[in-house]
């Protein structure tokens, strides 16, 4: 999966940085791939894929607070007759506990599909469109993180 071409590189500076960056790859996404896509977003923990979601939503039209779904495994949106399924996979030890939620008719279907976490069930989830490689960097006095986006 992360053997391809990186396309589009930045460095997110803080919080807003990432949210905004967010709106951007939202426009990508409807651009190239219309309410249909699936999206992996790998990182360590606390390195803004949940952020990036919450970027995601609002340029979408969602209001709301935005929570990872790490206890729940999935938290789906209706955003102006968009499906958003934001998937956080951490917490997942076998592939196979992804049926009880019925997450191969979701990734089948249509609407924005993203994974936090999607290595935890490679073998079981299909390639995705767009993977998005988030990391904690600067130098210590400019915290940030450094964000890949790869397109299929």
């Amino acid at each position: 999966m992360s053997d391809r071409q990186v396309l589009l590189e930045t460095f997110l500076e803080d919080e807003a940085a990432t949210v905004d960056f967010g709106t951007v790859l939202a426009d990508e996404l409807l651009a190239n791939y219309g309410a249909n896509a699936l999206v992996y977003l790998h990182g360590d923990l606390g390195a803004g894929k949940t952020t990036l979601v919450r970027g995601i939503l609002r340029a979408l039209g969602h209001s709301g607070v935005v929570k990872s779904p790490t206890y729940t495994l999935l938290e789906p949106y209706d955003i102006n007759g968009i499906k958003v399924f934001h998937f956080d996979l951490y917490r997942v030890n076998d592939p196979q506990e992804l049926e009880f939620v019925g997450v191969d008719e979701i990734v089948d279907g249509p609407g924005i599909k993203i994974f936090e976490w999607p290595e935890r069930a490679q073998s079981w989830l299909p390639e995705p469109v767009v993977e998005v490689f988030l990391s904690i960097s600067g130098n210590g006095s400019v915290p940030g993180r450094t964000a890949e986006v790869r397109y299929a």
